[in-house]
């Protein structure tokens, strides 16, 4: 009987120690094996290892929980906790990180260190209300068109059909403003509508267009650097709130330290993937960046108010203001 009782209290403290543990879904587009994927596994490592096994990091790479809309809806209803996703992305959530990564407004990462410390925290704060907290804030590099035809100028594109995010009609309205063809997809749809014709031009960072094998199908970079591309882990709060008080700093400060590497990498990543594609037959198109600038600038208008909140548009391109102002 004593023995019975013995093997039930050790089974009723092991069911204990188990509802303690911490699990956390993650999903994210990186694919399999790239830099970002790698350092998400890294930081699945570091939280075991900080929190003594209590809180997993579970990471599902490679789109395989579809589009970061996908990536939201799941997230709002529980299915996954949390979620490495760009600002496109985030436009379930909160529209205003699309600020930062608007066609035309930041021209260097000077510019955005100089402006993004003077919005975050009001971005932070955003994502509370929403029931989010964002882990790390992450720099993914300029954005650059790839094309399957070597334009030059955004005129000359005018058989051109862009792949346009779904689930942000205001977005495509954004694009029809500056004068390109968008056709709405899924992200997960990239590479076969560019196998049968149903886009043949993308916009994205260099490094994940080499990491999707994207330029396999468009192999002409337009050399103009069309958006600054962010994103940000995001956490469920109440997936959060779970985790032990005491643990949260430590577990935040890992993924801060990691946001902060791929940050300083993100150049060269960019460069290395530009390089790595021009050995596969990359053709970088040289162009004047002066109309694709007037071409981005047009769709100001739709952007300020549609896509993006216009006073947090207004603060974004205040703070940027303020920087080219001192350093002419």
């Amino acid at each position: 009987m004593r023995k019975l009782l013995v093997a039930l209290c050790l089974a009723l403290l092991a069911q204990t120690a188990r509802a303690e543990d911490v699990v956390i879904k993650l999903a994210t587009l990186a694919p399999q094996g790239s830099t970002w994927h790698n350092l998400l596994k890294e930081l699945a490592d570091r939280w075991s290892q900080l929190s003594g096994g209590k809180v997993k990091l579970r990471i599902y790479a490679g789109g395989t929980q579809g589009s970061e809309g996908d990536m939201v809806r799941k997230m709002s209803v529980g299915q996954l906790q949390a979620a490495s996703i760009s600002a496109v992305g985030m436009h379930d959530v909160v529209k205003e990180p699309q600020a930062l990564s608007v066609p035309g407004m930041i021209d260097s990462q000077a510019e955005f260190q100089a402006v993004f410390p003077k919005v975050e925290p009001k971005l932070d704060q955003l994502l509370e209300q929403k029931g989010y907290v964002a882990l790390q804030w992450a720099q993914i590099g300029f954005i650059k068109f790839f094309c399957t035809k070597p334009y030059q100028t955004p005129a000359a594109m005018g058989d051109a059909k862009i792949f346009a995010w779904d689930g942000d009609p205001a977005s495509v309205e954004a694009w029809k403003a500056a004068g390109f063809r968008p056709v709405v997809l899924s992200s997960t749809d990239m590479m076969p509508s560019l196998q049968t014709g149903m886009i043949n031009c993308i916009a994205n960072v260099p490094s994940y267009v080499l990491a999707a094998r994207l330029h396999d199908r468009a192999p002409n970079m337009i050399d103009v650097n069309w958006g600054y591309l962010i994103g940000a882990t995001l956490v469920r709060k109440d997936a959060w709130n779970k985790v032990p008080a005491e643990l949260r700093p430590k577990l935040i400060a890992a993924a801060r330290e990691l946001g902060q590497r791929v940050d300083a990498e993100v150049r060269k990543q960019n460069e290395d993937a530009v390089a790595a594609m021009k050995r596969q037959g990359l053709n970088v198109v040289k162009a004047d960046p002066a109309p694709w600038r007037a071409a981005a600038e047009r769709a100001w208008p739709v952007v300020r108010g549609k896509v993006v909140p216009a006073a947090f548009f207004d603060d974004v391109k205040r703070a940027r203001d303020e920087y080219r102002a001192s350093h002419k």
